[in-house]
Order: C-alpha cells, then sequence, then structure tokens
C-alpha cells in the first residue's frame, strides 16, 4: 500500500517537473525568458494565485466538517511555520556568518504558491488546495514579518498597509465569505476564475524552471550548509510535523495537505528577498535550486506517509 501512494505521489511531483524542466529548456533557447519569467510573476501572484484560492472556495461545499477543516486547516498551517522557526534556531546564527540569514530563511519557508498549490490539486483536487489556501495565508503574514526580519541588516519598519494588501489575504477576504455565506456565484464570474485558476500549475512551474535556469548547478552541489537547509526542510520539518498533527488527530486529505505545505522545497522568496536586503542573491537561487532538486525524492516520500497512516 504504501508503494503504491509512493508511485502514484511520485508520478505528480514528477509530471511537475516536467513542465519546470519545460521552462528551463524555453530560457536556454530564448522562448520564455528570465527576463519574461520575472515579468510574469506578479501577474501569477496578484491574479492566478488568487483565482486559484477563490475557485477553492466557490467549489467546495460547506458544511459543518468542512468548515472545521478550514479553521484547523488554518492552525495547522500557522503550526508549521512555528515549527520550522523553532527548529532552526540552533543552526544559521546571523551572527557567525551574513550568508546565514539565506539558509536560514530557505529552511523555514516553503514554495507554498509556486508549489503546495499546484502539487495539492494534482494529489488532492479542489479539497487540497481549500485546505492549502491557510497555509499561503500564513506564509505570507509570518513571511512578511519573521522572514523580512531574518534577510534584513537592520530593523524592518512594520508596513500594515502591504500585510493587509498581499495576495492571500485578499483571496480569503474574497473567498470565504462565498463558502461560508453560501452564495451562489454566477457562471459568468466563476467560471473565468476557474479558466484562470487551472493556469496555476503549468504558469509556476515554468517560471521556476525560467529561474533554475540560470543557476550554476555544479558549485551548488559542494555547499554542505545547502544540504543541511535540504534536511531541515524537507525532512526533518515535515516528520516532526506528520508526529504532531497525527497525535493532534489530524487526518486524511487535511494531514496530507498540510503535510503538502510542509514539505515543499524552499521559496522563491529566498533568492528575491536576499536581492532586495542586499545578500548574496546567487547564493539564494542555489539553494532554492538544490533543495528543490532533492524534493523530488523526499515530497513523494511524505506524501505517502500521510495516506498510510
Amino acid at each position: 500500500m504504501f508503494v503504491e501512494y509512493l508511485l502514484s505521489a511520485a508520478t505528480q511531483v514528477s509530471i511537475l517537473y516536467v513542465m519546470v524542466f519545460v521552462g528551463y529548456i524555453c530560457d536556454k533557447k530564448g522562448i520564455y525568458t528570465e527576463k519574461t519569467a520575472r515579468a510574469t510573476v506578479n501577474f501569477l501572484l496578484y491574479i492566478i494565485v488568487p483565482c486559484t484560492l477563490i475557485n477553492s472556495f466557490i467549489k467546495i461545499e460547506m458544511n459543518e466538517d468542512t468548515v472545521k477543516k478550514f479553521f484547523i486547516s488554518f492552525a495547522v498551517a500557522t503550526a508549521t511555520h512555528i515549527i520550522g522557526i523553532v527548529l532552526n534556531i540552533p543552526f544559521f546564527r546571523k551572527s557567525k556568518h551574513e550568508n546565514n540569514a539565506i539558509y536560514k530563511f530557505a529552511s523555514i519557508y516553503g514554495n507554498v504558491g509556486f508549489m503546495a498549490l499546484p502539487l495539492a490539486q494534482a494529489v488532492l483536487g479542489t479539497e487540497g488546495v481549500f485546505y492549502c489556501t491557510n497555509g499561503v495565508v500564513v506564509y505570507n503574514i509570518i513571511n512578511f514579518i519573521h522572514g523580512a526580519a531574518v534577510m534584513s541588516r537592520k530593523k524592518e519598519k512594520f508596513n500594515i498597509k502591504t500585510l493587509l494588501t498581499n495576495p492571500g489575504l485578499i483571496s480569503l477576504a474574497v473567498g470565504l465569505p462565498i463558502f461560508l455565506l453560501k452564495i451562489n456565484v454566477p457562471v459568468v464570474i466563476s467560471q473565468p476564475i476557474g479558466m484562470l485558476a487551472n493556469l496555476n500549475s503549468p504558469l509556476a512551474m515554468l517560471i521556476f524552471g525560467c529561474y533554475l535556469a540560470h543557476t550554476d548547478l555544479k558549485s551548488m552541489l559542494f555547499d554542505k550548509k545547502i544540504y543541511l537547509t535540504a534536511f531541515l526542510k524537507l525532512i526533518l520539518l515535515p516528520l516532526v510535523c506528520i508526529g504532531a498533527y497525527y497525535l493532534c488527530g489530524v487526518r486524511g486529505v487535511l494531514l496530507t495537505a498540510s503535510i503538502i505545505t510542509a514539505c515543499v522545497p524552499s521559496a522563491n522568496n529566498t533568492f528575491m528577498f536576499a536581492s532586495k536586503y542586499g545578500r548574496d542573491a546567487s547564493l539564494a537561487s542555489k539553494t532554492v535550486a538544490l533543495v528543490s532538486f532533492l524534493s523530488v525524492v523526499t515530497m513523494p516520500f511524505m506524501i505517502a506517509l500521510t495516506q498510510i497512516i
């Protein structure tokens, strides 16, 4: 049974990475380049991802069980990030080396928008995306506060406007009332939202492939700290979360969706924040690239594990 689940999850992960490879080739051939991909990121983050999240609210059936699980998923998503921060405390102290900020950020924050949502859609369908919505929302909140503090060389001023206007919170503000109030969204609105939501997986993977095309793949293989980052992000964090959530009674699709959020590779924001705050953006790209390659092996294992316990 475990092998069957493992092969099924591996197939879905492989399908996503085939699209990553297409993006890689497109960049190398000048068909869809990193420059174009960077211009497309805002379209993905501010249009496609919100449509994906809102679409899950429209499609999921509202009942006592789904409402309960939705709010549990919010608590679990928050716990995942807190566990990641706590597990990271003994490692990568900023005071010892400035590049430790990059490793620390990468070992805590996962690629929830680019990877978790497409993977949840492929493995679990709309219900999985529905529960992963909170992973995106919590990521945007904690990443903006704690993540920025990790990467910044100086104390960041808290900007409530930027926090409240992030795509995750806006999607939640639109989608949650639709779900809780059982609002019947007209097909002339729901269908375009659904069509745009369908672009999330291929577009996110193509953009990711373009980024990887500009990474020095050879040099990243000899950085021991990247392997430690990968261990913390891909193995230790999801295993601790599986144990904790199982003991708390979380099961089924909710457990798998929660662990998908926990086991995805390091966030693309690692190199975006590195660039923004004057860190080594090249090192950040290498870290994300290697952790992402290793996740091809670890993600199917973690997903299969949640489906047999």
